[in-house]
């Protein structure tokens, strides 16, 4: 069974990896994907933003694209991210791995299951992200000597604005620790399916009110300029390690 990446911000497509391009047919519309083998893993790249990044994080279809990976038969999921530091002690630059979410995006669809002729499905997500896939992220991430910080409070806002000041102040009383625009409902789908999905986050910068500068995209496309070799060598480590 074919292991799926949605490659976030700054990672549209993986260097150096050979993929052939493929159309996947959904009852929520066509998803462009990339199959192949990694690591000697067999893998389905998706490009979250499309491979120019033309897609701004409220349009992202999320249904087709976590329907596309079930109906190619993934069984686990691994996303790239990039967030805003919260917490201080979360540098730019250093590996996140989110275990819950706040969710404060506004109009997305949140269900695979939104046919009024289908049954209705509640999903738990106690556990919205795969213990034991975290684990062995944070374990790969030891051996290369990557930061990682596990065990975090990931805040999904609407975008494509960045947030205020206000915000930020209000997402750390409720134990937001990172805020980003592409994580929900994205994993919440994953759940409802059954693909064990992990988040892998790259701050990029602090939150709004945290620097003294202004948060800016091009600091963001700028820190994954800088990561993506350390972010590329992790997911590979990851990969070999699944297919062990």
């Amino acid at each position: 069974m074919p292991i799926g990446l949605i490659g976030g911000t700054g990672l549209s497509k993986l260097p150096d990896v050979e993929l052939e391009a493929e159309v996947v047919s959904t009852r929520f519309g066509q998803v462009s994907v990339q199959r192949g083998s990694w690591a000697g893993q067999d893998i389905v790249f998706l490009a979250r933003h499309g491979a120019d990044e033309h897609l701004a994080p409220h349009q992202i279809p999320y249904q087709a694209n976590i329907s596309a990976m079930q109906e190619l038969g993934c069984t686990h999921i691994i996303a790239t991210n990039a967030v805003g530091a919260i917490r201080q002690d979360i540098e730019p630059g250093h590996l996140v791995l989110p275990n819950q979410f706040l969710d404060f995006t506004k109009s997305r669809p949140h269900s695979l299951f939104d046919d009024p002729k289908m049954q209705v499905v509640y999903v738990d997500v106690s556990e919205p992200y795969d213990p034991n896939l975290r684990q062995l992220i944070a374990e790969q991430a030891w051996e290369l000597g990557l930061v990682i910080h596990q065990d975090v409070v990931y805040v999904c806002t609407e975008g494509p604005r960045f947030e205020t000041p206000a915000e930020i102040r209000m997402f750390a009383t409720l134990g937001g620790e990172v805020v980003g625009m592409t994580g929900v409902p994205e994993v919440v789908l994953a759940c409802e399916v059954g693909i064990r999905y992990a988040s892998l986050c790259i701050a990029t910068n602090y939150a709004a009110g945290l620097s003294p500068q202004p948060v800016t995209a091009q600091e963001v496309h700028e820190l994954m300029d800088q990561r993506r070799p350390d972010l590329l060598r992790l997911l590979e480590a990851v990969l070999l390690q699944l297919g062990a």
